[in-house]
């Protein structure tokens, strides 16, 4: 024997003609899972924030070599900045010794008193002390000479007293 449908309309708001056994109005349709309260979502709990790192030695140290090693360049390029091989015609030199290289000789003001030379003359090219001083005793007023020579800017500073 079969079970006859259900009487009047089964699309009717509140009636579902295929559930079986519903619960009464005002329960869960489902049974409660522990640890999840009624009605909220299946998630998984949020984990506590980790504790922030805290800045280790060998970082510190790190970036004061780096700070380092910057701040020595820029002094370095800061410095060449007045070397002889940047010297033009009307500037004034000193040498910190009595060696002629372009490390001992800087560009100074004529007006200091550290002022030792004046050039009157830069012409480039490679020189020996010999062509260096037959191509200054050309320049009046010359007294002296400085030869730059080797890798890069090769050229002759003619030079007279200050």
């Amino acid at each position: 024997m079969t079970t006859p449908p259900p009487q009047g309309n089964p699309f009717a708001q509140g009636q579902n003609p295929y559930a079986q056994g519903q619960p009464p109005q005002g329960q869960a349709p489902y049974p409660q899972q522990p640890g999840f309260p009624q009605g909220g979502a299946p998630y998984a709990p949020v984990p506590p924030e980790q504790p922030r790192r805290k800045v280790s030695f060998k970082t510190i140290k790190n970036v004061l070599v780096g700070v380092g090693v910057v701040t020595a360049i820029v002094v370095g390029y800061i410095a060449s900045l007045d070397d002889a091989d940047q010297a033009k015609v009307g500037d004034c030199l000193k040498s910190a010794s009595s060696s002629s290289s372009s490390d001992e000789m800087e560009v100074v003001d004529c007006s200091s008193s550290e002022a030792e030379a004046k050039v009157l003359k830069k012409v480039d090219g490679t020189y020996t002390s010999f062509t260096a001083e037959t191509e200054c005793r050309k320049v009046s007023g010359a007294t002296s000479f400085y030869a730059q020579t080797g890798d890069g800017d090769n050229f002759v500073l003619c030079l007279s007293d200050v």
